[in-house]
This record gives C-alpha cells, sequence and structure tokens, in this order.
C-alpha cells in the first residue's frame, strides 16, 4: 500500500511539476522576446555593430602586427639554433655542418655498413 501511495505521489508531481514547468518556459520566453525587441535594447545592438564595423580594421590591423612580430621573434630564435654551438644541446655524435645540416659521426657504433641488409 505504501508503495502505491509513493508511486501515485511521484505520478502527481511529476504531471504537476511539468506543467508549471512548461508555463514557466513559457513566461521566460515570451519575456526575453519583449525585451530583445524593445526600442532601447535594438538601439544598444545597432550601435554594437555599428562599433565592430568601424573597429574591425583597427583590430586586424593590431592582429596582423602581433602576428609578423611573433613569427620575427620565432624566425630569429629559429635562426640562431641552427648555428654552430648556439641553442643546441646535440649529443656529442651529432654536428651541425657549415652548411646547417645535421651530421652523425658514424665511426665507432653501430653495425657497420657492411653489415646492414
Amino acid at each position: 500500500m505504501a508503495r502505491i501511495s509513493f508511486l501515485a505521489g511521484v505520478g502527481v508531481g511529476y504531471v504537476l511539476g511539468a506543467r508549471a514547468g512548461r508555463q514557466r518556459y513559457e513566461q521566460i520566453k515570451t519575456q526575453a522576446s519583449q525585451l530583445w525587441s524593445s526600442p532601447k535594447v535594438q538601439r544598444t545592438v545597432d550601435q554594437a555593430k555599428d562599433t565592430a564595423k568601424t573597429q574591425a580594421p583597427v583590430v586586424a590591423d593590431k592582429v596582423t602586427g602581433a602576428a609578423k612580430d611573433a613569427a620575427g621573434t620565432v624566425k630569429d630564435k629559429a635562426g640562431s639554433a641552427h648555428l654552430p654551438g648556439r641553442g643546441e644541446d646535440l649529443p656529442d655524435t651529432i654536428h651541425r655542418g657549415d652548411d646547417g645540416e645535421l651530421h652523425a659521426d658514424t665511426s665507432g657504433f653501430g653495425p657497420g655498413g657492411d653489415k646492414l641488409p
């Protein structure tokens, strides 16, 4: 009997909650629509659009400048890493030649050229 009463209570609570929830949802939806349609909000939206249009080139120039600066910094750091003895921590068996390429000292380790497949 207690179980049936509990289930009935859950069912009634669900139905009433769903109805109240839907009514509250519709109320919030109506209020949000009214707020969005108000002249004051629309004026503010229009001002924001105008500001975005006028400031877009300024922002684009700043972003472009920052990207170029960052690219230059990366290029400088990468360039210094290719110079022998600067910015690289290479094992003793590897060195960077005058051509800027990595070269390995193959003498003394590995199976040897005559033992390779």
